[in-house]
Order: C-alpha cells, then sequence, then structure tokens
C-alpha cells in the first residue's frame, strides 16, 4: 500500500513539473525581452547647431534600439535657425517612418520648435502654453562695401547674396514652413492658413480649437498617446539625452549688449525660425 501511494505521489509530481514548464519557460522568455521604452528628447533651449546635434542623435539612437517602441518629444522653445530646424525635422520625418512620435508642448513652442511639432504624429499642449509663432525673422548683413585689405571678384564675394534676394529668401523659407504645416496637420488644421501665417502667438487651449495642434493635456498624457500609437502596454521611459554620448557644450546663441547684459536677438545675422519677446515699455 506505502508503494502504490508512492508511486502515486510520483506521478502526480512528475504531472504538476510537466505542467508548470511552460509557465516557467514563460516566464524566463518575458524576463529576457526588454520592456517597452517610450523615448523621451527634450529641447529646452533655441534651435541651435548644437541642440539640434544633441536631438538628432537622440533620434538616431531611438530608431536604432527596437526596445525604444515611439519618442516623446517635450518642447519649451523659441525656435532657433532655420538650417539647424530643418535638419531636425527630416530626422523626426524619417523615424515616424517605423516609430510613433508625439509633441507634448510644455511652455512654449514657438515658430521653429512649432515646425519641429508637425513633423509628429500628435501634439499635446498645456492650456496655457505658448504656441504658433508661425514665420520668419531676418536680421540683414551689413551693407557691401569695399574693404582696402581685401581683395574679392564680386561685390557680393563677402556677402553672399544683395539684401533684396535676402528678402526674397525669408518669403521662400515661410512658404516652406506653410508647406510643413499643411502636411503635418492635414484635415486637423480649422484655421486658414493666412491666419496661421500672421506670426500670432496662442495659448495651448486656443491653438486645439485652430487644429493648430490636437489637444491639451501634458507630458504624461503625451506618453500614454505614444505608447498608445507604437500599442504597447506596461512602458518605461528614457530620457535620450542620457544614452545618446552627446555632450552639450556651452554656447552663447543670443547676442550681448556693450554693457554686458543678454539681448533676445540672435548673436549672428541670419534667417531664423524664432519667437523674439518684445522689449519692455519704458516710461520718458
Amino acid at each position: 500500500m506505502n508503494n502504490a501511494l508512492l508511486l502515486f505521489w510520483r506521478k502526480i509530481s512528475s504531472f504538476v513539473g510537466w505542467a508548470l514548464l511552460p509557465l516557467a519557460a514563460g516566464i524566463l522568455i518575458a524576463a529576457l525581452i526588454p520592456q517597452p521604452v517610450i523615448g523621451l528628447i527634450y529641447l529646452s533651449d533655441s534651435i541651435n547647431p548644437y541642440s539640434a546635434e544633441s536631438m538628432i542623435r537622440q533620434i538616431e539612437y531611438a530608431r536604432k534600439h527596437p526596445e525604444v517602441r515611439a519618442v516623446v518629444l517635450v518642447l519649451s522653445s523659441p525656435g532657433g535657425t532655420v538650417a539647424d530646424t530643418e535638419s531636425v525635422y527630416l530626422e523626426l520625418l524619417k523615424l515616424r517612418q517605423t516609430k510613433p512620435v508625439v509633441a507634448s508642448v510644455n511652455q512654449m513652442a514657438a515658430s521653429g520648435a512649432y515646425y519641429l511639432a508637425v513633423g509628429a504624429d500628435y501634439i499635446i499642449t498645456r492650456p496655457t502654453s505658448s504656441v504658433g509663432n508661425v514665420g520668419v525673422i531676418g536680421y540683414l548683413p551689413s551693407a557691401p562695401g569695399i574693404y582696402e585689405s581685401v581683395i574679392s571678384t564680386g561685390p557680393y564675394k563677402l556677402f553672399g547674396y544683395p539684401r533684396d534676394h535676402y528678402i526674397r529668401q525669408i518669403e521662400m523659407v515661410k512658404q516652406g514652413f506653410a508647406l510643413a504645416i499643411e502636411a503635418g496637420r492635414g484635415e486637423k488644421l480649422t484655421a486658414d492658413m493666412e491666419t496661421v501665417l500672421t506670426g500670432q502667438l496662442w495659448l495651448g487651449s486656443e491653438a486645439v480649437g485652430m487644429g493648430i495642434v490636437d489637444r491639451v493635456g501634458n507630458q504624461s498624457d503625451a506618453e500614454d498617446k505614444a505608447a498608445e500609437l507604437a500599442r504597447v502596454r506596461n512602458y518605461t521611459t528614457l530620457d535620450l539625452s542620457t544614452v545618446s554620448g552627446y555632450v552639450y557644450p556651452t554656447f552663447e546663441f543670443y547676442g550681448q549688449a556693450p554693457d554686458g547684459q543678454q539681448l533676445q536677438t540672435p548673436a549672428e545675422p541670419g534667417i531664423y525660425l524664432l519667437f523674439i519677446p518684445p522689449l519692455p515699455v519704458t516710461e520718458q
């Protein structure tokens, strides 16, 4: 009788062992599969050669690492240079071919920063964030002159182009901005383009009604939306600047007054997708 009972328990133990084997294998496989990651790219500065390089490195990391399933672009920026803005925008479009991108507007997405936002699949803003300022601003180079110590082969060799051509370039950049908005917002844009191109800044809640952004929310809502678009759950977030391997150097984007005070205008002449706050009115 004891031998029969012992044999019975051995059979039960063997059966339970085989039954638990798939469960144990499943737990092991789950442990080996990396948890889905929503990558975070922060822009809390002007768009300049160094901040653009940092963002591009982070976008490349997201594109190459399969555990990063979507990206949230967190914006608090007045915009910046045209060339650097376009470089990041094109990289965002490339990333969107394989992974969702959601823009989250914190304090501001003005001018070039909004240009980047329309490169995302979805835009979420806080109710009182500043959004828009669509347009271009240019600081003309010095008028062509003659320098006795410099020999050049043409009147514009030192400057690149005449001033009237510079103005036409500004118009071309504005039209490119408009095309990016039409491509990014599509039928969701309810405001007419003439209104959008006035250069006005809108509160986030106003921008939703105009179709300039998709809805009101905060950064965690943007992370959830990115996970939804990527069809993942139980995700973790990762600041991609910590793994991209790029060290952001100190850079003075804005100029300085003779007394050493920082100006609100760029240090170098050029064409910018940039919001410049008005100077305070002083009583005479």
